[in-house]
């Protein structure tokens, strides 16, 4: 059974940081590119950071860039996104994403509300 169990999440005043984690299990984990979405109230989902399966590719959302950072340990098959100098737009449910080819997997997203 697959599984993205994301946590981390909560309520951050604005210049504040959070760390979510993703704990993949029920299929390869190092062999997927990870991301994590956002999706904020009436908003579409946004793709904020992405790593590829040997971490070597990374990319980000420009809105983010330079202050968050996605990484990844595949010996714990967990994906991670530090989230640094947070600001209210970036309020959202956070969802962690595997993808492979064909095959892609979701997980049931965590709250961050940047709130003063």
């Amino acid at each position: 059974q697959v599984q993205l169990v994301e946590s981390g999440g909560g309520l951050v005043q604005p210049g504040g940081s959070l760390r979510l984690t993703c704990a993949a299990s029920g299929f390869t984990f190092s062999s997927y590119a990870m991301s994590w979405y956002r999706q904020a109230p009436g908003k579409e989902r946004e793709l904020v950071a992405r790593i590829g399966s040997a971490a070597i590719s990374i990319n980000y959302a420009d809105s983010v860039k330079g202050r968050f950072t996605i990484s990844r340990d595949n010996a714990k098959n967990t994906v991670y996104l530090q989230m640094n100098s947070l600001k209210l737009e970036d309020t959202a449910v956070y969802y962690c994403n595997g993808r492979r080819l064909i095959y892609e997997y979701w997980g049931q997203g965590t709250q961050v509300t940047v709130s003063s």
